[in-house]
């Protein structure tokens, strides 16, 4: 008898009864399986990486089919009309036919089995990668050189992706320094394949690729920040300021522009033809006593600090070259919220939205970067649904009202 309760023959034949019993143990049956399922922690570590890794292959995919179209412009001219349609081939030479002939092997694969969607990707240059359209720029770089200044820099940024780029073809985690990393690296090498100097072109906060992808999910909102400080660090003033061919200003003190601005900066900001607007609370209105009374402040403590904001900006305007594009004006009404509009008249208009709580003063205030809402986003037809005006606009309609009911100050 076995120990799972079967007896066996002994195989010599014959009678069973007559024969010399023999047991075999047999394993008992064990549940064989591993639990599949993950916890909260699997799924919040795995969303990390997925949100990584769509990030970076965001960029770094912008970033190939940009090499594709600066190889194609260049080497197409020289190659195709002597060796046809797959002129990629001979483009690539002897040191590189192994890729190339790789590629438009898969071509082919792809063609047979339908998964070319597009006819204008049904080319062996569609099917190279980073690393192999890096190879025929420099193989091939007299031809590139008239329009780019520095390979080093080009082949250096190239660099700079290869780590991102190889963990996201192979579906690896990133960490978020590599991810920073390929982020600034493929926005540098845009705006060298562009043609445009990486620093000076920078621009006032530049669009996001991804947020020109998800932006109609936030409508206009281009950054949310805990308070006034974080806000800083990512939008310095002189980068929120810098340049401004317009600015409005509504505030209790206008502590962002006042205390973090150089007055000689803003000097030179209306000396070069900004046309400014300032728009503070009344020292001596009423509802500075009803502010005062929210935040805990002593009488006058408050209005004292508004007081000496409206005679710094006074002493500015007194040594601008034209006062009168150099607007101060008080109200006496308390200003629901801080309000900093950068050309708000132009395509790349920014503002910057802090509402006021009743228990916290301006710089400790959530803080919202708003785009003019111009932008071009994935379905611009989304935009603006039944033609409500947009976040930016409703605040800007906001200081105007203020505006037209306040008083200047001489």
């Amino acid at each position: 008898m076995s120990s799972s309760g079967r007896e066996l023959p002994s195989g010599s034949g014959g009678d069973a009864a007559g024969a010399v019993t023999e047991t075999v143990s047999l394993p008992r049956p064990v549940e064989i399986g591993a639990d599949l399922a993950w916890d909260s922690e699997d799924w919040a570590e795995v969303r990390v990486r997925v949100e990584r890794a769509g990030r970076a292959y965001v960029w770094l995919n912008l970033v190939e089919q940009r090499l594709r179209a600066v190889v194609a412009a260049v080497l197409r001219p020289v190659y195709e009309p002597v060796h046809g349609p797959e002129w990629e081939i001979a483009a690539a030479g002897p040191t590189g036919q192994e890729w190339v002939q790789r590629a438009a092997a898969l071509r082919e694969v792809s063609r047979r089995k339908g998964h070319v969607l597009d006819p204008a990707d049904d080319t062996v240059l569609s099917f190279l990668t980073i690393p192999q359209l890096r190879e025929l720029m420099t193989q091939h770089w007299p031809c590139f050189s008239p329009y780019f200044d520095n390979r080093r820099e080009l082949e250096l940024t190239l660099d700079e992706l290869e780590v991102a780029r190889s963990a996201v073809a192979r579906n690896r985690g990133l960490n978020r320094a590599v991810l920073d990393q390929a982020e600034r690296g493929c926005a540098r090498l845009l705006r060298i394949l562009d043609g445009h100097d990486p620093e000076r072109d920078a621009g006032r906060l530049p669009v996001d690729v991804l947020e020109r992808l998800v932006g109609e999910r936030f409508t206009d909102v281009a950054g949310v920040h805990p308070d006034r400080i974080r806000l800083q660090r990512h939008l310095p003033t002189e980068e929120l300021f810098g340049g401004a061919r317009r600015l409005d200003a509504v505030g209790t003190a206008l502590g962002l522009l006042v205390q973090n601005y150089p007055g000689r900066r803003l000097i030179h900001l209306a000396d070069a033809g900004a046309r400014i607007r300032l728009l503070f609370l009344n020292p001596a209105a009423g509802a500075m006593r009803r502010r005062e009374r929210e935040l805990g402040l002593k009488r006058g403590e408050l209005s004292r600090s508004v007081e000496t904001a409206i005679l710094h900006v006074r002493r500015v305007r007194s040594r601008v070259r034209d006062p009168e594009a150099f607007e101060i004006h008080v109200s006496d009404e308390v200003p629901r919220f801080g309000g900093y509009f950068v050309d708000a008249d132009e395509p790349d208009g920014l503002a910057v939205i802090q509402p006021y709580l009743r228990r916290a003063r301006g710089v400790e205030s959530p803080a919202l970067v708003l785009r003019r809402p111009a932008r071009a986003v994935v379905r611009p037809e989304r935009r603006h649904e039944g033609g409500e005006p947009s976040i930016f606009e409703t605040y800007r309609e906001e200081f105007e009202s203020l505006w037209e009911t306040s008083r200047p100050v001489s």
